[in-house]
């Protein structure tokens, strides 16, 4: 990784035709190999001087489970305590917040925090880590194990006669695994490096998977192939490093590339045991760049979009087509092998575009953009669903021309599918045959969703914006039928008559203006049907009293950031139980027309027995969960006075 840089002066440079680029040829079922150091270098030399405006796009079950986790014994005491809400049961999603029911583990700034969580009154902190070059990111927990995932900055000392005016820097992803039995004391018991910006991860079992994206650096001359390649350390215990530790993360000849080749970036698959520190680290690197994932218990799809003005070999291409092309890799106890690649037309959203369901996998992706016009370009939307080898089996495009997917949630058999322009259409796709998807019904409403989660098999909640239609004159001024947001819309869908979809509750937060990080991080909603608790993180932003806006793009005046605390269920909708806010000295009138928010702004909740936890960067705060009294609380010491931004 550091070496490449210096490499550059002694490169060997290549001269390659076209036609050397177009020799790279493979079956898609078939993860290839480069025959040669050269072939690599080749490919990528080709899709720098010969392409321009090709390229990816980089970023991020039956019944979904909830953020409410089976009560776990602990101590001796039987425990209720909410975790991650994740896609699929089964597969945890990293995040900045975990509690095993007595601790809460929390990363912050550059800082790891374990609160002693239960009993309220014991709250306090226990540890806090102020890293020095390491900035962690999310973590997972396995028993007396922590994870953190986080970027590292290093700087070497070179020699001067050969990089003379620049210090040498390495910015890398990192793993780091500790040993949490002695909560004041975390051993560190791994570090891992990879060179590139980590994306994403999950955890099955005892076994972490995660990608690595790498983007290589190279001008007029390429470096030799083992300094191009992605560079890699495992250092054991020890958390110094120095530049000889770092070897190629592969053979040139043992990385993979599926078609069309994309030789742009690397990216890598990779799964580290939280059980044992010293299994081997499984890796399987690929030339391409992964955009969105998804993971089953048994697979993970890593999804990369391409917008192909021209073809691999400097070609124009005479019509617009976009492609999503998904890689299939099989993971097993660790072991992380390729099965397969498939294409469909159009890009995705996010995670919740994908789905694995009794052996075919299913995407839902939207093709062009809502203000193209014209048949041929105007936008539109589609279902596809895929066997077990990424072979097209069933599709439904054409969805909601001139709008695009604002949320997407498989249940089993069916799929809910929200587009949005001026109005949200709720689609309810019957997938019962892979090989004919349709639509059962459609339910068309003011504003859209951004989130859709299950509340049972007949019913969802929906997060997102309400919405007003623009005014006649703005909209030929633009040329563009669109619609303003307003603020924060919640909604419960009755789907029970799959034919006749119905908003059965609807509540609106705030005017425009109005945020939640729920809209964008699944991993900010906490939903428990038996508790009838839902909660949300908001930022509130609303017009004064008597006050009539002169216009419907024009913003409230930000006055509240905390946790809305609801009531819910299905004969009662939503009812505001109370709001919680680490905020109570904040001004708010200093703000303008935005809120850049800051260090107290509440990001994450969770609860363990009848105690509610709010985090944010500057405290924990702990409340009643029955009525919603605060018990304690714990600061955080950010090192700053002045709001600090948190940044997703």
């Amino acid at each position: 990784m550091i070496m490449k840089k210096i490499i550059l002066v002694i490169g060997l440079l290549l001269v390659i035709s076209i036609s050397g680029c177009e020799n790279l040829t493979s079956p898609q079922e078939n993860l290839q190999k480069f025959n040669s150091d050269r072939e690599l270098l080749n490919a990528f030399e080709c899709m720098r001087d010969n392409t321009r405006g090709f390229g990816v796009m980089e970023d991020t079950s039956m019944m979904i489970q909830s953020e409410a986790a089976a009560p776990n014994v602990a101590g001796g005491e039987t425990k209720d305590f909410s975790e991650t809400n994740v896609q699929v049961q089964g597969v945890d999603e990293a995040d900045v917040v975990k509690t095993d029911g007595d601790y809460i583990y929390y990363v912050t700034g550059n800082k790891l925090i374990i609160a002693k969580a239960y009993p309220s009154d014991e709250a306090e902190l226990i540890y806090t880590s102020d890293f020095q070059d390491f900035y962690p990111n999310e973590i997972f927990i396995d028993g007396d194990k922590l994870l953190i995932f986080g970027s590292v900055n290093h700087q070497f000392e070179v020699q001067k006669e050969i990089y003379p005016y620049y210090p040498i820097y390495s910015n890398n992803m990192a793993v780091r695994l500790f040993d949490i039995s002695d909560k004041e004391n975390p051993k560190l018991l791994r570090n891992v490096e990879f060179e590139g910006n980590y994306l994403t991860s999950r955890k099955i079992d005892d076994y972490v998977y995660f990608v690595v994206n790498t983007y290589p650096q190279y001008y007029d001359i390429m470096p030799l192939c083992e300094e191009f390649v992605p560079q890699y350390l495992d250092n054991g215990n020890k958390e110094e490093v120095d530049e000889k530790d770092y070897v190629p993360i592969a053979r040139c000849v043992d990385i993979g590339y599926v078609e069309p080749l994309q030789a742009e970036s690397f990216f890598t698959i990779a799964s580290i045991s939280m059980k044992d520190e010293k299994e081997d680290i499984q890796k399987e690197v690929v030339v391409g760049s992964g955009q969105n994932v998804f993971a089953s218990l048994e697979n993970m799809y890593i999804a990369q979009t391409s917008y192909p003005y021209y073809s691999n070999f400097g070609r124009i291409v005479d019509d617009f087509v976009e492609k999503t092309y998904v890689s299939k890799f099989s993971l097993d106890n660790g072991n992380i092998k390729f099965v397969a690649e498939g294409e469909v037309d159009g890009h995705i959203l996010n995670q919740f575009s994908m789905d694995e369901y009794d052996d075919h996998f299913r995407i839902a992706t939207t093709k062009g953009e809502i203000w193209n016009s014209g048949e041929e370009t105007i936008s539109k939307n589609n279902i596809y669903v895929l066997d077990s080898e990424m072979n097209l089996v069933g599709s439904l495009e054409d969805l909601a021309p001139g709008e695009k997917i604002y949320s997407v949630r498989f249940m089993g058999k069916k799929g809910y599918v929200v587009t949005f322009k001026k109005v949200d259409p709720l689609f309810v796709i019957d997938l019962s045959n892979p090989k004919n998807p349709n639509v059962l019904g459609k339910l068309k409403i003011p504003g859209y969703s951004d989130y859709l989660h299950p509340y049972d098999k007949n019913h969802l909640i929906g997060v997102g914006k309400d919405s007003v239609e623009a005014a006649e004159d703005l909209k030929d001024q633009r040329s563009l039928d669109f619609a303003w947001y307003q603020g924060i819309k919640i909604a419960i869908f009755d789907v029970t008559d799959v034919e006749n979809p119905v908003e059965l509750h609807k509540i609106v937060i705030g005017d425009r203006g109005t945020d939640s990080p729920a809209l964008y991080n699944h991993k900010a909603f906490l939903f428990d049907k038996e508790k009838e608790l839902l909660i949300l993180p908001i930022t509130l932003a609303e017009f004064k009293e008597g006050y009539e806006p002169q216009n419907d793009w024009e913003y409230g005046n930000y006055i509240f950031q905390g946790a809305y605390v609801y009531n819910i269920n299905l004969e009662d909708g939503f009812d505001l139980k109370g709001r919680i806010t680490h905020q109570e000295d904040q001004d708010f009138n200093k703000y303008g027309y935005y809120y850049w928010g800051g260090a107290y702004d509440v990001q994450r909740v969770l609860y363990i027995n009848n105690v509610l936890y709010t985090l944010s960067q500057g405290m924990i705060k702990l409340n009643n969960l029955d009525n919603l009294e605060e018990l304690n609380r714990i600061e955080i010491e950010t090192g700053n006075d002045y709001p600090i931004p948190y940044y997703e």
